[in-house]
């Protein structure tokens, strides 16, 4: 049996990187899925590839108005939603409409760009968040599942805006799952915090030439495991979340990055 057989699911930020491939491993359990974003031929294109059971939906996570009328599209045509799978997140340190990047240390970074960035880390949470209570409440249960970061968990220098949206990603999927116990709901709501995955949003700090790779021997070597994380590997922490297998997590975050958190670690003997 599928882990997630016949799951109604909706991922936010699904064209590319970790919300394609949790879109693909949803898929390959029995899900039906909806990806959502703001690339649209990018995201037809990988709703196309997935075969029947894989959707696209535009959803600007960040406007209100969008996500009552993607929520209404799909109980409309399915009739219920069992996962929410809040993953569409920006760094800051892509380029903006004037095609430069600021900075993003505490000091100097833009009250501009630090809202952006949370108007779609935070805000696009909190509305999709709300938006699947309100969708499963019928049902009475279902999962919610936010991307939070390893930059939730600790600090970065250079990445204020980025890492304190992730930590309020990190503490409202608690308060979520809290309401929803509180409410007698079997809704669950768990975050997960990946670390040097390697996805497109890496392109803007890693540059090209020389530099990209001196900045990616530096990751791979301050990481235990020495080397990056894959999008399937999030992903299968996703699936995970979302299968019944999980009905007692709730209010939970789990981190996968390589053991960055747990330490340094000795470099492996050579053999």
């Amino acid at each position: 049996m599928p882990r997630l057989a016949e799951k109604i699911t909706l991922i936010t930020g699904a064209a590319r990187g970790i919300g394609a491939a949790i879109a693909s491993a949803f898929i390959a359990e029995g899900a039906w899925v909806v990806l959502t974003d703001m690339a649209d031929d990018l995201g037809a294109a990988t709703a196309a590839g997935l075969g029947e059971r894989a959707v696209y939906q535009h959803l600007d996570v960040r406007e209100e108005a969008d996500w009552p009328a993607a929520m209404a599209w799909l109980l409309a045509r399915w009739g219920r939603l069992d996962v929410l799978v809040n993953n569409a997140g920006i760094t800051g340190f892509e380029p903006g409409t004037d095609g430069t990047v600021g900075p993003q240390d505490p000091e100097q970074v833009s009250l501009a760009d630090w809202h952006a960035v949370h108007r779609t880390n935070l805000d696009g949470v909190f509305l999709g968040c709300r938006a699947a209570l309100r969708a499963m409440r019928p049902a009475g249960q279902g999962s919610i599942i936010n991307l939070s970061s390893r930059s939730g968990q600790v600090g970065i220098a250079g990445a204020a805006a980025y890492a304190a949206s992730k930590a309020a990603v990190r503490n409202h999927s608690k308060t979520v799952a809290l309401w929803c116990a509180e409410q007698g709901l079997a809704i669950r709501c768990n975050s997960i915090h990946p670390g040097a995955i390697l996805t497109p949003m890496w392109e803007p700090l890693l540059g090209s030439g020389p530099e990209r790779e001196e900045r990616l021997r530096a990751v791979v070597c301050d990481t235990p495991l020495r080397r990056f994380g894959t999008p399937a590997e999030v992903a299968a922490v996703a699936v995970l979340l979302a299968s019944d297998e999980a009905a007692y997590m709730t209010g939970s975050e789990l981190t996968i990055d390589g053991g960055l958190l747990a330490g340094s670690a000795a470099a492996p003997r050579a053999t």
